[in-house]
């Protein structure tokens, strides 16, 4: 029973990082996509939806799917998402066009945000309480391990094969994937009455993002940083939210439930987590198209570029656990946070000749990233601590995915916004710029005042860039003040440290007195306990 239990989770480990790779697998190959479907470069905003599309339906599947797997067993739906997975991962690949390729990433996405809360409540149906949070420990890990590794892999396939490999691969993956989950994962329901699934808010939710995603995409972005309809689904968007809110208050069955949490404190958490992965995403998005637009550098050089920022952030990662072990949840999200500001404000500053600029011996453009990654890394383990400590044990796989929940709607929103903006401005700043016609002059003045242009739009896209990152310095900032709201120092440390087994007397025992109880928190994932 042992060792079939761990075989269970290895295959839910296994699909969540399958899911966390293809959500961070397109940030690198952005500009060979582009280039295969016949997008201007001056005109990236048109590939906006292939990024917000996954994300979107990963973020809005995750509570009601997970709530699904409770009522029909967690093989089921996990077999379901994969099957859906490969679909969409098909289409994509086929995809002719960007509103085929995000239908594709769609489908990925709403089937691949059901592994995570699904697996975790897999461990919570394997593992007795005390045990448990190593394990979900272990899940969160492999979601993380996505966002190192994702980028990453898109840019070493893309380097051997065309961009579309990186679907079809997902393919075979998925029926190894469900070959495991068929021989390993228990195939009943649990005992017991079978729990209600929230399908009124998790429509809610999900159409409430989808307006605010709608509203802030304009594919024709001269005019104005929003489309003529973003201002009413914006508004649309904000009452559907709005009401979602007002449901999860009086509804009977619940995505999620905040009775009798302190909810200033925990709320404030996941908005540093909101905030972060806002960041994170710009980061992913836009350091590789400065590599790829501005240093001409091709989808594998730009993601090297990125590993000096993708290196730092798990090794900061650890340091934060550390960290927050000793001193609590609030200082290392404060310190990280602030970091990453500063981390920003020096990217935003990169000079026109970066690969010259350094400190001394270090290259500026690698020292930079590096204390980007330390600050954004410095925050994920204090995070989800912090969390942890506001819910009892039973529910700490609750609380993880609610950490995940708030980084990816972060991801998603921060992506969506700030790159309204920024091709908005692009195309504000480069809209006086006409090139040159080579039939009306010799060849030498057309090669100079080609010269001229190709270093104007050039100083368009660095101000661009610019502006991006003086905006997210700007989020870390607001997501310091909000660290600072956490609390100085986690009353139930204590609680988190039951992260590694004990054994004496109490070890079975939910012996934290000062826990305050989360009635129906575990709805999020279809569990009460």
């Amino acid at each position: 029973m042992r060792e079939r239990r761990r075989v269970a989770i290895g295959a839910g480990g296994a699909v969540v990082l399958l899911a966390a790779l293809d959500a961070y697998v397109v940030t690198t190959i952005l500009v060979p996509v582009v280039k295969d479907l016949d997008i201007p470069i001056n005109r990236l905003e048109r590939v906006t939806p292939v990024l917000t599309g996954f994300l979107l339906g990963y973020v809005a599947a995750m509570p009601l799917l997970g709530q699904l797997s409770d009522r029909f067993g967690r093989r089921p739906v996990l077999q379901a998402c994969l099957v859906f997975f490969a679909v969409g991962s098909v289409v994509t690949a086929l995809a002719d066009g960007v509103p085929m390729l995000t239908a594709g990433r769609v489908v990925q996405g709403v089937a691949g945000g059901a592994l995570l809360p699904v697996t975790m409540a897999l461990a919570g149906d394997l593992w007795e309480e005390r045990q448990r949070p190593v394990v979900l420990g272990a899940v969160g890990a492999a979601q993380e391990l996505g966002s190192v590794l994702g980028p990453l892999y898109g840019a070493g396939v893309a380097a051997v094969a065309d961009w579309r490999t990186i679907f079809w691969l997902n393919v075979p993956l998925v029926v190894a994937a469900m070959v495991a989950v068929q021989v390993a994962v228990p195939g009943g329901r649990r005992e017991g009455p079978r729990p209600g699934v929230d399908v009124v808010g998790g429509l809610l939710l999900a159409v409430g993002l989808g307006l605010l995603v709608v509203g802030v995409h304009n594919p024709e972005s001269e005019e104005s940083a929003l489309p003529p309809w973003g201002v009413p689904l914006l508004g649309a968007g904000a009452v559907v939210l709005v009401l979602f809110v007002v449901w999860e208050d009086r509804a009977r069955t619940r995505l999620l439930d905040l009775s009798g949490v302190r909810r200033g404190a925990l709320l404030a958490t996941l908005g540093v987590s909101l905030l972060s992965g806002a960041a994170l995403m710009v980061t992913l998005v836009d350091v590789v198209l400065v590599a790829q637009t501005v240093l001409h550098k091709d989808a594998t050089d730009g993601a090297l570029v990125l590993t000096r920022f993708l290196v730092a952030l798990p090794v900061a990662a650890i340091v934060g656990g550390m960290v927050a072990r000793r001193v609590g949840a609030r200082w290392p999200m404060v310190a990280g946070m602030a970091l990453a500001a500063v981390g920003y404000l020096l990217i935003a500053s990169w000079p026109a000749d970066l690969a010259g600029a350094s400190y001394g011996p270090l290259p500026r453009m690698d020292v930079d990233l590096v204390v980007t990654g330390l600050g954004l890394g410095l925050v994920i383990a204090p995070v989800s601590s912090a969390v942890l400590g506001f819910v009892p044990a039973a529910r700490h796989g609750v609380a993880s995915a609610s950490v995940v929940v708030a980084r990816m709607m972060g991801m998603l929103l921060g992506i969506s916004a700030l790159s309204a903006w920024g091709f908005y401005r692009f195309h504000a700043l480069t809209a006086d710029l006409k090139p040159p016609l080579p039939f009306l002059m010799s060849d030498d003045e057309f090669d100079r005042q080609m010269k001229v242009y190709d270093a104007a739009v050039l100083d368009a896209l660095r101000t661009e860039y610019q502006e991006i990152f003086w905006i997210t310095a700007g989020l870390c900032v607001l997501g310091a003040l909000l660290a600072l709201g956490v609390g100085s120092r986690n009353r139930n440390l204590g609680r988190i440290r039951t992260s590694i087994p004990h054994t004496g007397p109490d070890s079975g025992k939910d012996s934290a007195t000062d826990h305050v109880p989360i009635k129906g928190l575990g709805n999020i994932l279809g569990k009460d306990g």
